[in-house]
């Protein structure tokens, strides 16, 4: 007898997730099946990948399109898709250049390269490096990569895959007076979410922030924001460093770009655009014509106000239905980028129960996240809503 999906993934495919018990299909919009036809609401959005939803048909017809002219080529060429996706986020952010890769943490990895870079060719450097460190904060998650995970400020991360790569220092977010003990003759950059997503939905203080940019662009101190998942619409601004009314030097964006195709963009502004060069960075698949295809029709689509209006909108009205549920405490959230608390109970068993119901949810930390396609009806949230609300009742929360 044939294995099934699960049977085969369990049997084949490395432990390193641990899985809800649902195989999935196929899915539209918000709404995905799974193998045996059953319906669910997704609110994770493939952890805040889907931007769209599932299969959306403009952005189905543009990469199709594109995978039946060129799907691939080497970057030793011109690709008309990379070239036109580099002039919208460069039009939009005011930065001005990017280069392309296939993830938010290949994004970080470039921003780290071009923060060290920049300070080694300025300061002038060894075999050791000088002005090469970068401050993070605590409860921050920058990527799984021996590199990104030395960034990352969780201990947690911080183990197994010894030797971790160097030049790293982590601070309390929100304490000003903290950053500032720790900047030394050796810092080059300070990198940072401005809403912790992994760590917790944490929604960084406007105030500290401003004076944070301030002093770092007073010390020569390159200012990165990690959008990897705040970027594209997420926090009801294309990118989430327009509601904190701050210019960073270097963004990274992955996620919600690629509308379910795997990219990441680092981008940076006019004083660093000149400091990579050729053989400084590379990779095979960055700037692949058919996920290009896909982040333009994407950003087309999210980069227009009366949509990011709409998401704005849509999130108030999940906020204000959420905070009507008797087993929610309180709601962290700007935009679509939403964490829940509870009043009692453990998260991750409330979220396997919520998926059991019908809806697909995430957790961070203790909460439950919820990162909804930004396309998502209202009805949808109200379905959403009623699912988690009748789970709560279920499970005594």
């Amino acid at each position: 007898m044939a294995m099934d999906i699960k049977e085969k993934d369990r049997q084949y495919i490395m432990h390193t997730y641990g899985r809800y018990d649902v195989a999935l299909k196929s899915g539209k919009g918000a709404v995905a099946y799974d193998d045996k036809g059953k319906k669910y609401i997704d609110v994770s959005s493939g952890i805040g990948v889907n931007s769209l939803g599932y299969c959306e048909d403009g952005w189905v017809k543009a990469i199709s399109k594109q995978a039946a002219t060129i799907q691939h080529m080497s970057n030793y060429f011109y690709c008309e898709q990379a070239s036109n996706l580099a002039e919208k986020l460069c039009t939009l952010t005011g930065m001005s250049k990017v280069c392309f890769g296939n993830s938010g943490a290949e994004a970080n990895e470039c921003a780290i390269k071009i923060a060290r870079k920049y300070s080694f060719d300025k300061y002038g450097g060894d075999l050791k490096g000088v002005r090469n460190e970068i401050i993070t904060l605590k409860n921050s998650f920058h990527g799984r990569t021996v590199t990104t995970l030395s960034a990352t400020g969780q201990d947690v991360f911080h183990n197994y895959f010894f030797p971790f790569t160097e030049g790293f220092a982590y601070v309390e977010a929100n304490d000003i007076q903290a950053f500032k003990n720790a900047v030394n003759e050796d810092t080059c950059a300070v990198m940072f979410e401005l809403i912790q997503g992994e760590g917790g939905v944490n929604i960084l203080d406007k105030t500290y922030v401003k004076e944070l940019v301030d002093y770092c662009n007073a010390h020569d101190i390159l200012v990165i924001i990690d959008e990897v998942q705040t970027g594209v619409g997420r926090t009801g601004k294309l990118f989430a460093f327009e509601n904190f009314g701050i210019k960073p030097d270097i963004i990274t964006v992955a996620k919600g770009l690629g509308g379910g195709l795997p990219i990441g963009v680092c981008m940076c502004g006019d004083k660093l655009k000149d400091v990579m060069s050729p053989s400084t960075h590379g990779t095979t698949f960055g700037a692949n014509p058919v996920v290009c295809a896909g982040a333009n029709y994407v950003i087309d689509k999210v980069a227009d106000k009366d949509f990011l209006n709409e998401v704005e909108k849509k999130g108030i009205y999940f906020e204000e239905k959420l905070l009507a549920v008797e087993g929610v405490k309180s709601v962290r959230r700007m935009g679509l980028m939403i964490g829940i608390e509870l009043k009692k109970g453990d998260a991750h068993d409330i979220a396997v129960k919520c998926v059991e119901n019908g809806l697909l949810i995430i957790t961070a930390k203790s909460l439950l996240r919820m990162l909804p396609p930004l396309v998502i009806t209202y009805e949808e949230i109200d379905e959403a809503v009623a699912i988690l609300d009748k789970t709560l009742k279920e499970n005594n929360q």
